[in-house]
This record gives C-alpha cells, structure tokens and sequence, in this order.
C-alpha cells in the first residue's frame, strides 16, 4: 500500500526519479516492439504516473480489486505503455509482459482494458471520458461515505472536448473534496501546439472559475508533485493539479516536438533514446 507522509518527500524523490527513468526506458522499448504507440504524451505524464502508483495512492498491489484503495482513471489512454510500465514498477503487472505490448491476444491493448489488466479501474481512450467516470467515482464514495480518493490523468488537448467542463460543474455543484484531476500541461496535441488550435489559458483561472482548488506545478518534479498530490485536500472543492510537462521528456529529439504524439523510433533512435535516459541516472 502507498501513502506518502510529505517530511518523507526529500528521500522519495530520487527512488521515484529512478523508477521513472526505467519506466520511460520500458514505455519506449515498448513502442518501438509494437511498432505503435504514443512516446511523447508516455514521456511527459511518467513523473506523475510514477508518484501517484508508488508513493501517493493507496493501493494493494497483491489485492487489486480491495474496495478501500484509490482510484485512479488515465483519461489520455492512448498513453497506454507508461501506464503499464508503472503498473509493472508498483508490482501490479508482471514485468515481462510488457515484452507483449499490443500483441495479437496480448492483455496490452493499445488503450487500457479494465477486463484484461488489474489496476485499470476505466477503458479509457475517447477523449473526454475519464474526467466524468472519475467524477462518478469520487460521488460514489461521497455517498458511501468512504474514505478512498480518485484521481484522472488528463492531456491539456483533451480539454477541447465539453465533457470535461459538464462533469466540472457536477464536481463543485457536489463539493467533491476526493477528487484530483492532473492535467498533463505539455502543450501538444495531435499534430500541433495546443495554443495553435484551440487556445485554453488562462488555465488555473478557469478551473478555478469552476469552483476547483487549483494548483500548479512543474510536472517533472517529483517533490512539488509529492506535495501537490498528498496534501490534505480544501473541504468542499475538488482539486486540479496543472502538472507543467515537456512532451518526450528526456530524450532530445523527443522534447517539444509534435510529430513525438505519436510515433515510432528506428533501431538507431532508441539506441539514442535509451542511452540518452541512461545518462539522466547517473
């Protein structure tokens, strides 16, 4: 089980920045076997997939079904391979079954299955979703009086879709006080800069306007994320944190770079790849 006490944050984070270097070198080998995916938006939500598996939420990894655990919801499930990847490092997934990403019959879909892999609480995938399940989910507990929280995963494009302001307004009309929306804030969206498409700042202040609590922070850093995530929440309003992400984080001809939504390294880019994130550990 996780939870973190925030006077431990300073000795978690190297652990956790570890175990997110490997989960960005397994999210990419992942990939690159399946000839598919979406490295850019696997890179830039790891820190925080990273922080809310193995040190924020509490979950069973031997149990994955216990009804006391947090939920969790990935909204941009095309960002499947990282979610996996940190599902392997928390010890919710066998880690060589990441070697069967999107094979044929493979548990691995290319967008997660609550059927086929312990952990995932939503099918996500259709932008737009997972904010609204989520917040069915936190109003469940409220009614149940239950103490677990749910947390969901957005991309800052996904915003676009109306969805996501529907279930803001049903959050703060029932003062859902356990629920946590991270916006993985990298910019990027399906073929071009999400300002170059449709502009969303200021983006605090809308959600704020909603009636959220709003925190922001650099979504690479595992502390400012530690305490965003684990602090005690504001009575009455739900919370989103603007995590502020670099698409492809860590690999340089990853980094801010929209054609990296989605696509596959060659054999020479992932040699590149994978010893440019062996360096990030020394």
């Amino acid at each position: 089980m996780s939870a973190t006490n925030t006077e431990e944050i300073p000795g978690l984070e190297r652990r956790l920045r570890q175990a997110s270097i490997a989960v960005r070198r397994n999210a990419l080998r992942m990939v690159h076997h399946a000839k598919l995916g979406h490295p850019g938006g696997d890179f830039s939500s790891t820190d925080v997939l990273v922080t809310l598996y193995l040190s924020v939420m509490k979950i069973d990894p031997r149990n994955p079904a216990w009804p006391n655990r947090d939920r969790f919801v990935m909204s941009k499930g095309h960002s499947s391979a990282a979610l996996y990847a940190t599902l392997a490092a928390a010890g919710m997934l066998e880690e060589a079954a990441l070697a069967t990403y999107m094979d044929p019959l493979s548990l691995l879909n290319g967008h997660p299955d609550r059927n086929k892999v312990a952990g995932v609480e939503a099918n996500t995938g259709p932008l737009g979703h997972g904010l609204p399940i989520a917040t069915g989910c936190a109003l469940a507990a409220k009614m149940q009086r239950a103490a677990w929280r749910t947390f969901v995963l957005t991309g800052d494009g996904e915003l676009q879709e109306g969805s996501n302001w529907e279930a803001a307004l049903c959050a703060a009309q029932y003062k859902l006080d356990n629920l946590v929306l991270i916006v993985d804030r990298n910019r990027i969206q399906q073929g071009d800069f999400t300002e170059s498409t449709i502009n969303m700042n200021p983006l605090g202040e809308k959600w704020r306007a909603f009636g959220w609590h709003v925190i922001e922070v650099n979504g690479h850093n595992h502390g400012e994320l530690l305490r965003a995530l684990s602090g005690p929440a504001l009575p009455g309003k739900p919370t989103c944190v603007i995590a502020n992400t670099i698409k492809g984080h860590g690999v340089s001809f990853m980094e801010n770079n929209p054609a990296w939504h989605h696509g596959v390294p060659t054999d020479a880019q992932l040699a590149q790849a994978l010893d440019e994130l062996a360096k990030e550990e020394l």
